[in-house]
């Protein structure tokens, strides 16, 4: 079956088919329906995809790496949140959204040979080789919670002053004996020293926000890392961190969903929150407000960083389209500390 059985039946020309499934504003509506009705007559479903794509030279796909697994990504309420905000923003578009995992499977680089028009790339390794190859097919990209990139549109979030902030909340209530729980793809676990932490962007500027206020304060943090996607991170590193014989009187967390874990070790060993125990995430994300007591946090506006990525990357593939780059915009949302019930000066 081919648009020319179509074009015979109907007595028009092959041209005129092809308006119908790839321009339809080039007919009218009533020439238009009674084509497609003759298509789904004789079991025609249009044309082939890759041959549209490469005709028009365009796939009508953008892309997202993440770092994680895809199944990872979809446990997780703020990445399901942030994608979609970023489908909600391609929608009018017409464009697809398409996962990329860095993972390699029977020979296949998701990076390297999936066909795309640009690409989101989320709070990836930097050293990722799928990075590189996205890099080096030189499509439209846009960095998220990335190390900004000269030429490259970025999305950020300020981070390192949110931190600051709720380090500083701890301090303020009377803290001196403060936990970190965090969480990373490389380098050591278990109980570390700043020193021997490898993280992406977001990390080191989560580290830095913290030591900033702390240090000042003669605080000198325990730091105990797990490794990053492990559901019972949270729950492992707050067990490292309160079987010390000077366990903290506070714990910061590098994410609401550690914190979940970490109230969890609390509970499990006897410890309440926030009088034995205060806790204070990072993200603002949806079950945040809904634990008990509920979460301190520092809150990041989810759906404005979603919206704004992809409203960037659409921007440069029309501009790509139409050689005509402009400067590559470097945003940086604010972050508010959002302080609940999971907080309270330390018992005397």
């Amino acid at each position: 079956m081919t648009l020319q059985t179509i074009a015979d039946r109907v007595g028009v020309s092959r041209m005129t088919v092809s308006n119908a499934f790839s321009r339809p504003d080039q007919l009218s509506p009533t020439l238009r329906d009674r084509i497609l009705a003759v298509a789904d007559e004789l079991g025609y479903v249009g044309p082939d995809p890759a041959a549209r794509a490469l005709a028009r030279g365009s796939s009508g796909a953008v892309g997202i790496l993440l770092t994680e697994s895809l199944s990872g990504a979809f446990a997780d309420e703020v990445a399901t949140t942030f994608l979609g905000a970023i489908a909600d923003e391609l929608a009018p578009t017409g464009l697809g959204l398409t996962l990329l995992s860095t993972n390699t499977a029977g020979g296949v680089v998701p990076a390297r040979d999936v066909a795309m028009d640009g690409a989101l790339v989320y709070s990836c390794d930097p050293e990722s080789t799928a990075m590189d190859w996205l890099l080096r097919r030189k499509m439209p990209l846009v960095f998220i919670d990335q190390v900004p990139a000269d030429g490259v549109p970025a999305v950020n979030v300020a981070d390192r002053a949110g931190a600051r902030a709720a380090a500083q909340h701890l301090v303020d209530l009377g803290h001196r004996r403060v936990g970190i729980v965090t969480s990373g793809v490389r380098g050591r676990h278990g109980m570390v020293s700043p020193g021997d932490m490898i993280d992406g962007y977001v990390g080191s500027q989560r580290l830095s926000g913290w030591l900033d206020a702390l240090t000042p304060a003669g605080v000198s943090p325990a730091i105990a890392r797990e490794p990053h996607g492990d559901p019972e991170a949270g729950y492992q590193a707050a067990r490292l961190l309160l079987s010390a014989p000077e366990p903290p009187t506070a714990i910061l967390c590098f994410s609401d969903a550690l914190a979940q874990g970490v109230v969890s070790a609390a509970v499990d060993a006897g410890l309440s929150v926030p009088e034995d125990l205060s806790v204070v995430g990072f993200d603002d994300s949806p079950a945040a407000a809904r634990m008990r007591p509920p979460l301190t946090t520092v809150r990041q506006d989810i759906h404005a960083k979603g919206h704004a990525a992809a409203a960037a990357l659409t921007q440069a593939i029309e501009a790509a389209k139409a050689g005509t780059p402009g400067p590559a915009e470097h945003l940086c949302l604010p972050a508010e500390l959002i302080v609940r019930a999971s907080t309270a000066p330390p018992r005397a």
